[in-house]
């Protein structure tokens, strides 16, 4: 079994404790804690992020009662839930953090969807799924939290049945993002660099996959983090009661560094879909 890298063990750290359990749930997106595709600046930040999981569902091929998706890095479930309702498909959860994966087992418990999704500890550097098993690997906003996303496409690979699809999004930095400027963004989140677009281009062509659409939506990236921050500001006293003031004062400047380094085209987000050669 590998070694978790030290990014992924800061990052199961960080998702266990009380104050990022509390601010997660509550402001970035309740069941899906990942980056929101709005309509405009206003909307709320839970159907918007809604809208990521119906956006990425839409995009890949064949999926039925039959198809085995696996969510690396699942969270809270939403996805799980959306697809196994929706397509009543068979969902893996992988996720490090044993706090999202309890209320993640009790969300499916009452939504009746226990005997769809089977929700494990794990991590995406070492999936605990057999060889060639899985139809569709699922990821949104999970993998640069990896200090070796090598690894991670080498697992993604491992598991995936041949011709099997791969979509995802991340926060990344553009591809030509110059050297030191996302350091602020860096130190906030305990890692040494984010992936590319071109980064995972030439990785995946490299393990055998095909690219079937990428969707470049930067502007999504700056908008999430801008509407979190401002729900975070107007929520502030209120989210005192399950976070402490100093994670709030720093999520705070963090995501002020986020919305600059997309401001100045440092940043960069979208969908990116592929498949496994067969």
């Amino acid at each position: 079994m590998t070694s978790k890298s030290n990014a992924v063990a800061q990052a199961e750290a960080y998702y266990d404790s009380p104050d990022a359990d509390s601010f997660y749930f509550t402001i970035w997106g309740g069941e899906d804690i990942h980056i929101g595709m709005y309509k405009d600046d206003n909307e709320p930040i839970i159907p918007a992020s809604h809208r990521n999981d119906e956006t990425l569902a839409s995009m890949l091929d064949g999926i039925d009662a039959n198809t085995v998706v696996l969510d690396i890095g699942a969270g809270y479930g939403g996805a799980a839930r959306h697809l196994a309702k929706t397509y009543g498909c068979k969902v893996i959860c992988v996720n490090i953090s044993e706090k999202q994966n309890n209320l993640n087992r009790e969300l499916n418990k009452k939504a009746g969807l226990e005997d769809k999704i089977e929700v494990l500890y794990g991590d995406f550097e070492a999936i605990p799924a057999e060889d060639n098993s899985i139809d569709v690997v699922w990821s949104q906003d999970a993998i640069l939290h990896s200090g070796n996303r090598p690894r991670v496409l080498d697992e993604v690979k491992r598991v995936l049945k041949p011709g099997g699809q791969f979509i995802f999004t991340d926060p990344m930095q553009s591809d030509d993002c110059p050297d030191g400027v996302l350091q602020p963004i860096l130190d906030r989140i305990h890692l040494e660099t984010l992936g590319s677009f071109g980064f995972y281009d030439k990785e995946l062509t490299a393990r055998g996959f095909e690219k079937v659409d990428v969707k470049e939506m930067t502007h999504q990236l700056r908008r999430h983090y801008w509407r979190v921050g401002e729900e975070l500001k107007a929520n502030y006293e209120r989210l005192t009661k399950g976070s402490s003031t100093t994670y709030l004062d720093n999520m705070i400047k963090g995501l002020g560094h986020w919305v600059d380094g997309a401001d100045k085209g440092y940043l960069a987000w979208g969908v990116m879909h592929y498949r496994l050669a067969k």
